[in-house]
């Protein structure tokens, strides 16, 4: 304590120290320190080391965020203060203290960062699945280093590949128990990259979106095909595009990113935490895809199918597209898409070559 009082002071007499209601000040006759609660005018120096020692969570609090934390990364400082909620004007320091203590949760994208209180005043973070707040550490696997999360991020619970790092299937069974601020925030990139510093960027008002037009305007090889969809009424075709990919149940960014400049998409962005700035990488090569399907003349087809078959029909891609075959049990003979009902469709409809009702598909595109 008395070393961080020692820095205070020695940065009080080369400027104003004032963070998070402590303001200290040198004046012609002494200094002159202030807190939300009190005020002290003409202190000497040893008169003023006296009173700090009596807000110790005052010249804590300064102390991490002056020394600690620092002004070297102002996206790292930024993140670290919301985290704790530290720019809440209607928090004293003495509240969010006792509140570190009990420990302060927010959520970033599927991670549950909890912030608690170290040793004089030195915050450790705890980082773990959104999903298992409540499991007791020892059932969790536990990591230390912020790159273990590359791995972590690779796969979903079934082993699979994740191509889409903000995706809404990042599996659980970890915890990194202890962080500091820097290895908070690393770890955090590792997961969501360029999560935290978009995220600044746009509470700077320096966010830089790249809209939808601008994006397939620079899209080269194989993947320009996409810039077809701008003929006619592309617009209609973005709206589709962005209801597949970039709903909340897809994605946990923001949407920011809209048609063009002056028109903005009809689905919703979502709610997260942090903002998509441009179409990633995934929605571009979906959309190449779509483009050349789109680009298929229609026909008409004749099927003869029962109300209850084509409610069934309905449900089936109603449960893919919302990823919920895995809910639906084998004895769930009720539901649309379970899968004796699909297998019992599929005998009853589909001939020996697959075709629905023995209607052939004829492309005549």
């Amino acid at each position: 304590m008395a070393d961080y009082i020692d820095a205070l002071v020695e940065a009080a007499e080369d400027d104003v120290v004032s963070l998070d209601g402590l303001y200290v000040t040198t004046r012609d006759n002494g200094y002159r320190l202030e807190t939300p609660d009190k005020s002290r005018d003409s202190l000497s120096e040893a008169t003023l080391r006296d009173v700090l020692s009596d807000y110790d969570e005052y010249v804590t609090n300064w102390y991490f965020w002056s020394r600690a934390v620092g002004e070297s990364s102002p996206q790292r400082r930024a993140f670290l203060r919301w985290v704790e909620g530290a720019d809440a004007e209607d928090q004293s320091v003495p509240a969010r203290y006792d509140a570190l203590r009990d420990g302060i949760e927010r959520e970033w994208g599927q991670l549950l960062v909890t912030a608690t209180l170290g040793d004089d005043g030195q915050r450790r973070y705890e980082l773990r699945h959104v999903d298992e707040a409540d499991r007791e550490g020892d059932d969790l696997d536990t990591y230390h280093e912020p790159l273990a999360a590359r791995q972590l991020a690779t796969y979903d619970e079934k082993g699979r590949y994740r191509p889409l790092k903000s995706g809404t299937n990042l599996a659980g069974g970890w915890v990194f128990p202890d962080l500091d601020g820097r290895d908070l925030v690393e770890t955090v990139e590792t997961f969501y990259p360029a999560s935290v510093p978009n995220w600044y960027r746009e509470r700077e008002g320096t966010l830089d979106v790249e809209h939808w037009v601008d994006t397939i305007g620079r899209q080269t090889g194989m993947y320009s095909v996409v810039e077809t969809w701008n003929r006619g009424d592309g617009h209609e075709h973005v709206n589709w595009v962005a209801e597949s990919c970039c709903d909340d149940s897809q994605c946990v960014k923001r949407r920011e990113w809209q048609y063009d400049d002056e028109t903005d998409l009809d689905v919703d962005g979502g709610d997260g935490a942090f903002p998509c700035r441009e179409p990633c990488s995934l929605v571009i090569a979906a959309s190449r895809k779509w483009t050349r399907l789109e680009g298929e003349n229609a026909q008409t087809y004749e099927f003869e199918l029962t109300p209850s078959e084509k409610e069934q029909l309905e449900a089936i891609v109603d449960a893919v597209a919302d990823d919920r075959t895995d809910e639906i049990r084998e004895a769930d003979v009720y539901e649309g898409a379970n899968r004796y009902r699909a297998r019992f469709l599929r005998a009853k409809l589909f001939d020996d070559d697959g075709n629905l009702c023995g209607v052939p598909t004829e492309d005549e595109s």
